[in-house]
């Protein structure tokens, strides 16, 4: 099975839909969504009728808002954080490795993981309603790939990647869209509409020149990356990271000590 109740997979035509479907969570990812998300991208990838990937909500309140917190409760270690991100990096590579183009479809919220799947898609299609965030030094006091920094500071620069993350508020859809975050904004009563015309679009263009094009964008984005494994180790296995998992689960502000 490429899918589960959580993450539905769905083949219409030419293009392929991937639905996050955890609407009473806001969509949050577990680890058996992700790989669901791994499987559905092989299956688009070993498809040749596929020639685009949606990637949408269930629901109007997220795109995705991040990884299921809950299960974070299971880290000991800063080498957990490691285990984690590879294991994330894995899942967001691959999606970015698709050879279809790919669309991501936001109304609502796209947070933290969410965010970073979105980054990843080729084209980000949003309602005026769609918040974007990487709220992590508010939240939980953790810290992104080396490759996911590369990726964000590459679609958005150095600068507002930093005002993104430190000061963990939300960018609206019109702030997304100024900063790279969003391609297009448009009603949500239109969206539906909008995402058919541009599938078929991108279905009549050559996939050659769009394949090329995503793969040599790849490269050069994540060309020549430095080990950070350090960073993820004194993150994850911070106090400050454990106090800021409980915190979120207790629904209470986190102290945090730097330590």
């Amino acid at each position: 099975m490429i899918e589960t109740d959580q993450l539905l997979y769905e083949r219409r035509g030419s293009t392929a839909f991937i639905t996050f479907n955890r609407p009473e969570a806001r969509n949050a990812m577990t680890w058996e969504m992700y790989e669901a998300l791994f499987a559905c991208c092989e299956a688009v990838d070993t498809d040749e009728e596929v020639r685009v990937l949606v990637l949408r909500g269930a629901g109007d309140k997220a795109f995705v808002a991040g990884t299921d917190i809950k299960q974070f409760h299971e880290f000991e270690s800063g080498e957990d954080g490691i285990a984690y991100e590879k294991r994330m990096e894995r899942i967001i590579g691959r999606l970015e490795e698709v050879r279809k183009p790919t669309v991501a479809v936001i109304d609502g919220y796209a947070i933290g993981g969410g965010l970073s799947i979105a980054s990843v898609s080729d084209l980000r299609i949003c309602t005026p309603e769609a918040k974007f965030g990487m709220p992590i030094a508010r939240t939980l006091g953790n810290c992104l790939s080396i490759e996911n920094y590369a990726r964000t500071m590459v679609l958005i620069g150095p600068a507002r990647t930093k005002a993104l993350i430190f000061t963990a508020r939300m960018f609206s859809a019109e702030e997304a869209l100024a900063a790279g975050l969003a391609t297009e904004v448009v009603p949500r009563e239109e969206i539906d509409g909008r995402v058919e015309e541009l599938c078929a679009a991108l279905a009549s263009h050559a996939p050659i020149t769009m394949r090329v094009t995503k793969e040599a964008l790849r490269r050069l984005t994540l060309a020549g990356m430095p080990d950070a494994e350090d960073l993820i180790r004194e993150t994850y296995g911070s106090q400050d990271f454990h106090e800021g998992v409980a915190a979120f689960t207790e629904k209470r502000r986190p102290a945090w000590q730097g330590r």
